[in-house]
């Protein structure tokens, strides 16, 4: 309880230093994570610049720098010689991402609910989730073809399993003073689930989206390394063959920048359900 209250006590002493601090000062503290991030971001990029483009400390050919995948990103997408593969990736990670969605929460709410159920499925979801993908991905290609439709399995095998296993466990970490007090007042256990377990499993569920991102974009990859004619992957795969180092930058940017942005907007919806949430560590 000292401590709790000494927590709010440098609080308000913090909001009155801030208060009369200059409007500089205050511009800064309100934009403080995107002036520290940007400014991060724009040293990583001019020390790349000088050690790639400037200086040439490594051989061009196996080195880009900032300004040359600038260059290529620009010839690409001037030439519409890179939208075909856009479209083909996103379509690609977008079903397979959704497809993941759809199967993983229920699923992993209903063996996080129900005890035989998960005594049944539990030895397959925890072998499958400790399986590398990248080994099913002959199977998936001589069961589903080299088009499209392999390449959403694979995302979707990579995806599903972190849905179904944050949603899981948030099931079972359902406060148990919240069930015991729910049962107290008389609700009925269609009750307790709808009104306590979903609301507390939201968050993991969140993570589990969260992870799975970066699941379903290692699978538009690895699906696309072993067998296409499209998309992203077999851009970076063939621009790698002919040592065209600045389009791989631009094809490994673009999974990352697409890694950023599906995050961000997850982030943003998480929000809207952890206002509840003490604000501690970086959050703080």
């Amino acid at each position: 309880m000292a401590d709790q209250n000494m927590a709010v006590e440098e609080e308000r002493l913090e909001d009155v230093r801030v208060a009369d601090a200059s409007a500089l000062y205050k511009f800064y503290l309100n934009q403080e994570k995107f002036i520290l991030g940007t400014l991060s971001v724009a040293l990583f990029l001019l020390a790349w610049e000088l050690v790639g483009n400037v200086f040439q400390v490594i051989n061009p050919m196996f080195m880009s720098a900032p300004s040359l995948i600038w260059k290529a990103a620009v010839q690409l997408f001037g030439s519409g010689e890179i939208w075909n593969d856009l479209s083909v990736s996103g379509i690609e990670f977008g079903l397979g991402y959704l497809f993941s969605i759809i199967v993983g929460v229920p699923f992993g709410i209903a063996i996080g609910w129900y005890k035989r159920f998960a005594y049944i499925c539990d030895p397959f979801v925890n072998a499958m989730n400790a399986t590398p993908r990248v080994a099913l991905l002959p199977l998936i290609i001589i069961w589903l073809g080299i088009g499209m439709l392999s390449k959403i399995g694979i995302i979707f095998l990579g995806a599903v399993f972190p849905l179904i296993i944050n949603t899981r466990d948030g099931v079972k970490t359902t406060p148990v003073s919240l069930l015991s007090a729910a049962r107290s007042f008389g609700a009925s256990e269609w009750q307790i689930f709808k009104s306590v377990v979903v609301p507390s499993t939201v968050p993991f569920i969140l993570t589990g989206l969260r992870l799975a991102i970066g699941r379903a974009l290692i699978g538009v990859m690895v699906g696309e390394l072993y067998a296409a004619t499209a998309g992203i992957g077999f851009m970076i795969t063939v621009a790698g063959a002919t040592f065209q180092t600045d389009k791989v930058f631009v094809g490994v940017l673009i999974f990352a920048l697409s890694g950023m942005i599906a995050t961000d907007v997850i982030d943003r919806i998480e929000k809207r359900f952890d206002k509840w949430r003490p604000k501690v560590g970086a959050d703080a």
